[in-house]
Order: structure tokens, then sequence, then C-alpha cells
């Protein structure tokens, strides 16, 4: 899933100081997932909104709404007979939601209420880590079903760096060196000969240095 931060309150209150009218846009998707912008965390944002404008002597309007996905154009549609009610719309939706809403509506000033962070998935309640880089071209089969990729800080395709010690990256100490849990993993199912493979250096044009990317499937165009 796709993994956000919710941006500090001070900087969501810059984005929209002098806007009468805000709408706190939620997205039932991902961020729902990871508690950050679902339903409930537009009640939240919405109210701690309120009250620091408020406090501030500034009060205006807050209107909560949380939409199926904001990654689609026929949920994004869903906003066409108000959208031009407010001065602002704080989208607590991955990056693609303000994006899509931008482009939708051009007349509306449209602000990113999180921080997009990465691709990953829940290690237990309330942790996630990264374990996907969008590259375009997945060969984790041939690592024990590991990712070099997202999961070494140097994304390297053949073997560990001279800094992991210990299992561990030299990065952090918190970090497991995943060279180390790929050698182990191969090893263990009989398949260390297969990391005598040496790959070339990877083609980034499947990812996002080939440019944005577009996917188009044929058979669901309608």
């Amino acid at each position: 899933m796709i993994i956000g931060d919710t941006k500090p309150l001070e900087e969501i209150l810059e984005m929209i100081e002098g806007r009468e009218r805000v709408l706190v846009l939620g997205c039932r998707g991902c961020v729902t997932v990871c508690n950050v912008g679902g339903e409930k965390e537009v009640g939240i944002l919405a109210t701690t909104l309120r009250i620091a404008r408020k406090k501030a002597g500034r009060p205006g309007a807050v209107e909560e709404r949380t939409l199926e996905r904001q990654c689609d154009p026929e949920y994004i549609e869903e906003l066409a007979d108000v959208a031009g009610d407010y001065d602002a719309i704080v989208s607590i939706a991955c990056g693609v939601g303000p994006q899509f809403l931008s482009e939708r509506y051009p007349d509306v000033r449209v602000f990113p209420g999180i921080n997009t962070t990465f691709i990953g998935g829940a290690l237990e309640h309330g942790v996630w880590a990264e374990r996907c880089q969008s590259c375009g071209n997945c060969l984790v089969h041939h690592f024990g079903g590991l990712c070099p990729i997202a999961r070494c800080s140097k994304s390297l395709m053949n073997g560990p760096c001279g800094g992991s010690a210990s299992g561990k990256c030299e990065i952090s100490p918190d970090v497991d060196c995943v060279w180390h849990l790929i050698v182990e993993k191969m090893a263990k199912m009989g398949r260390a000969e297969e990391l005598e493979k040496v790959w070339p250096t990877k083609n980034w044009l499947t990812s996002r240095d080939g440019g944005p990317r577009v996917r188009i499937r044929e058979d669901l165009k309608q």
C-alpha cells in the first residue's frame, strides 16, 4: 500500500491562511489503511483546524468529505457541483489526489495534507516498512522473494557492499542488510549457487527515471 505521514498542523494552517471556506477531503484507499487520510482522520484534521483558526481569531468554515478514491476520475467528479464553493481543498490522499483534483478543478486551490513516503506493508499494527520502489521490472524471485532495489540502501544487485556488519546496514544498526537476508534464505532453500549470476547494470527506464509512466490496458478502455 501507499504509506503517508500527516503534514504538521502549522504547515497546513499556513497553506490555508486567508481562505474562508475550506474542504478537508479524505480518501478511503491506502491512506485509510495507514490511518492518515480516511474519514476518521478527516474529522480529526477538520476539527483541529477549526479550533486553531478560531483561537487565532480567523474562524472561517472548515467542512469535511471523504471520497471512495481520489485517484479515479469517476469519484473526483462527485465534487463537480460543490468544488467551486471552496476557497481551498486540503487533500489528505496520497500525492495523486491533489494532482487529480487540481487538474479537474483548475480554479480551486488544492493543498496536500499529507506527505507520501513509500510503498510498503504492515510489520505489525501501526508499523509499516518500505518493500517496493516501483522500478517496473520485478526480479524478487531471483533473490529469495526479497527486493535488493527497495531494501538495500544502495540498491545493489550483486551482493552486499563493504559497509554491512553483523547482518545490519551501515546506515543504521536498526536496518537489516537485505543481502544478508537474501544469502541466508537462498542457502536454506538450496539455491545459493544462483547468487553467482552477475546482474548487469539495471535498466532504470522502466522506473521513474525514464520519465512519468503511463499504463494502458486496451481491454479495459471504454
